[in-house]
């Protein structure tokens, strides 16, 4: 009896996932806290940043610094803790961001895409940051790197042979910073399109075509005074402890200001 060849199973063009071991443990009654900086000191560590991570932190959500990468929630303007207006998500964010962990072309060289293909996101997402651009070639087994003169070439390149504008699209991760942001789309406007969706735009239109015909504007109206106004708050579909920290601190105050009425 003949045996049949195993047929080798090739990487899909989408990175791998893997189930985290879930278990079910006790709930705690409360949240952040030391564990929460312990947690936040030990991403800092891991993306070999400390000391630049540090500094980060304590202007991240200040006035005069800069957006937390991770949230929206909005920043308060009447008071903001100097400590750490910020949750171990933004926190984790921010190390991620001001990693000092390259990823150079010697990698690339070593790794084919073969073998990046078996690579979950997470795994990509540690070894750090690129240092250069990288080019694969048509046929080519391995990305290669490129001078930014080149790399500017290929881009034009590409753009020039369509027949409109806005047969492009510009696309941003909602990661990208304010300034990185106004910089692309201008290139975008000056080369003839406002074809820019991002993952904000991506995400949330289903809820901003809803919202439009029936409350005339198509993002929410609510603001985070509105939480000091009202006398009822409800949260359905997520637990402000784990999923919104920063929510946290907004309604801890809307509760003392409740108990004084």
């Amino acid at each position: 009896m003949m045996k049949k060849d195993v047929e080798k199973k090739e990487p899909s063009a989408e990175n791998p996932y893997k189930l985290l071991d879930l278990k079910l443990t006790h709930v705690e009654t409360w949240a952040a806290g030391i564990p929460a900086v312990k947690a936040a000191f030990g991403d800092l560590i891991e993306e070999r940043t400390l000391l630049r991570g540090t500094r980060a932190l304590f202007k991240m959500n200040q006035v005069g610094g800069f957006d937390c990468p991770s949230c929206a929630w909005p920043d308060p303007d009447d008071e903001r803790s100097p400590l750490g207006e910020y949750c171990e998500n933004g926190a984790k964010a921010l190390a991620e961001e001001a990693t000092t962990k390259k990823v150079t072309a010697a990698f690339f060289k070593e790794n084919s895409v073969y073998d990046l293909a078996k690579l979950d996101d997470y795994r990509i997402g540690k070894m750090g940051r690129l240092t250069e651009p990288m080019y694969l070639p048509k046929g080519a087994t391995h990305y290669q790197p490129i001078s930014w003169g080149d790399a500017f070439d290929k881009i034009a390149e590409h753009l020039n042979v369509l027949e409109t504008p806005d047969e492009a699209a510009f696309y941003t991760s909602g990661r990208t910073s304010n300034e990185a942001s106004f910089v692309y789309q201008l290139f975008a406007k000056e080369y003839g399109t406002n074809n820019m969706p991002d993952c904000s735009n991506m995400c949330h239109e289903t809820s901003g075509t809803a919202l439009r015909p029936t409350i005339g504007i198509g993002k929410g109206t609510v603001t985070l005074e509105d939480f000091y106004d009202t006398d009822v708050v409800i949260i359905i579909g997520q637990n402000p402890g784990t999923n919104a920290p920063r929510m946290m601190s907004a309604l801890e105050k809307c509760k003392k200001m409740v108990e004084r009425l």
